[in-house]
């Protein structure tokens, strides 16, 4: 009975050390917990944004990008957030109205600044490059281009954004930095190691060549095995810490609009007929053609006749793809080559190597003709199959089966496929053989193929590098941090235990 008494004595101290191990106990779980959390909830945002104008020959688009601010390599993680196209034609379309050119500019504008966090505003660069639409109106007349660039920058400095800017790109800057976007894209190059986990460095160092096609040019580039012969036509890169020696030519008025000026004046010969039979049209086509919209264009300036009428002619289409690939042939020169091997028009061109990606019109108009890569890829000569029957449909068939399409593009496919398929067999040396290293492409996740976001790359190298949010602890602090906690508490569990334990059996061990 005085064990029994004893005993009970004790157990108050018994409960206060309990309460206490219990109360360190607890506390050591909540601050486990609360340190997790606060260590590994989602930092707030903390991306800048960039703005590109692409003002083509046929259409102006508003390109925005978004980055964080964070850099890795000298280059920020770049991704395209929204596009705004431009209602109206190019720029350079507005040659005889200048201020209209900025103005047709203004509706996109006010978008970006809905879509860009206001905060950011005086801060997100704005520039406009203008492409081979606007390098031919500089050529035939350079005051007027000077006005249209006068008239757009008057528009983008006049926002709230950083103005870089309003200038013409060469072809050589257009084909590099269309290089730089497609390539970005599929992950060619080291990136993203702290930004959406995106694509890690790749264990090989080879790259997708780039073809481009707009309405007046039209630009190749790939990285060749061997050296480049024509320093013209060479450009170095550094990007991600890897170098490139890039191959890279832009052809002025091989662009698919310019072509078919050039081809119609090649088959006017300088005469002009009161109808003009044509092949790459669809049979039962036809159309007023008027002299001045084929000759008004410094690449076909040279084949004018100064005798010629300023009327107009009857374009009647025959739709023969055969006969349309002859004609389309006769405006490259195969003839003339100074160097080890050329593309055309005497120009040096390596040979080709590794895949390539066909982009802006290249797609476009393959992709309507149903000739872009789909599960199984289609080769040259079903192309030409395919094209065949195509340009051999009545127009009237034709504009019964897209009745949503204008009439003038639906009228021009004919051609513009012919042209594709010539400039990539006969102009660059595609063949049978290597047709499927071609991929024709629009987007690549949710970026536009284009140079627009390579450009945006190269600009990013200009912008501050802001301290990225972090953590509250460096991983290394957290670890130990937790470790320490552990082993707290995993101290206080073996203190109870051994000091409740040797207290019990001793009780018991007295009550016996």
């Amino acid at each position: 009975m005085d064990t029994k008494r004893d005993m009970k004595q004790k157990n108050p101290r018994h409960r206060q050390l309990t309460v206490v191990i219990a109360f360190l106990f607890v506390l050591g779980i909540i601050a486990l917990v609360t340190t997790a959390v606060v260590q590994n909830k989602p930092l707030p945002k903390n991306s800048k944004y960039g703005i590109v104008l692409d003002a083509g020959s046929s259409h102006t688009s508003l390109y925005i990008y978004e980055w964080p601010a964070e850099k890795q390599n000298d280059t920020g993680v770049v991704q395209q957030l929204h596009v705004c196209h431009v209602k109206g034609p190019g720029i350079s379309s507005y040659a005889m109205d200048p201020e209209k050119a900025g103005r047709s500019l203004q509706d996109c504008m006010d978008e970006a600044k809905r879509i860009v966090p206001e905060r950011r505003h005086k801060e997100t660069p704005v520039s406009l490059g203008a492409t081979a639409g606007m390098r031919l109106l500089k050529l035939q007349n350079p005051e007027d281009s000077k006005k249209v660039l006068s008239s757009v920058e008057k528009t983008l400095s006049s926002s709230p954004f950083e103005f870089q800017g309003a200038r013409i790109i060469t072809g050589q800057d257009e084909g590099a930095y269309g290089w730089i976007t497609v390539n970005y894209l599929m992950g060619n190059f080291k990136q993203g190691s702290g930004w959406l986990n995106l694509w890690p460095k790749p264990e090989t160092t080879e790259t997708l060549g780039a073809l481009d096609l707009g309405g007046a040019s039209t630009q190749i580039t790939f990285v060749p095995k061997g050296e480049i012969e024509s320093l013209e036509s060479s450009l170095y890169f550094q990007l991600y810490g890897n170098k490139y020696s890039v191959y890279t030519h832009s052809f002025l008025c091989y662009g698919k609009d310019q072509a078919l000026k050039i081809t119609l004046a090649k088959q006017l010969q300088g005469h002009v007929p009161d109808s003009l039979e044509d092949s790459c049209f669809n049979p039962g086509f036809i159309k007023n053609m008027s002299v001045d919209s084929i000759y008004s264009s410094p690449c076909t300036a040279g084949e004018r006749n100064p005798s010629s009428t300023q009327g107009g002619f009857h374009l009647n289409g025959t739709g023969n793809a055969e006969q349309c690939h002859e004609k389309v042939k006769q405006i490259f020169n195969l003839t003339h080559c100074p160097s080890s091997s050329c593309s055309f028009n005497g120009v040096y061109q390596p040979q080709l190597q590794g895949n390539f990606g066909a982009f802006s019109a290249y797609y476009f108009v393959m992709a309507f003709l149903n000739l872009t890569t789909s599960e199984r890829p289609v080769t040259l000569v079903e192309a030409k199959e395919k094209l065949r029957e195509f340009c051999s449909t009545p127009w009237q068939t034709l504009k019964e089966n897209f009745p949503n399409i204008k009439e003038k593009y639906l009228g021009e496919y004919c051609f513009s496929g012919t042209y594709i398929l010539t400039l990539l067999e006969i102009g660059y040396k595609f063949s049978p053989e290597n047709w499927n290293t071609i991929r024709f492409i629009k987007k690549i996740g949710d970026s536009d193929a284009g140079w627009t976001l390579g450009y945006m790359l190269n600009l990013t190298n200009m912008i501050p590098s802001e301290a990225p949010y972090s953590p509250p602890l460096p991983h290394a602090g957290y670890v130990s941090l937790m470790v320490i906690f552990s082993l707290l508490l995993m101290g206080l569990l073996v203190t109870g235990w051994l000091c409740f334990g040797k207290t019990t059996c001793t009780s018991q061990k007295e009550a016996v």
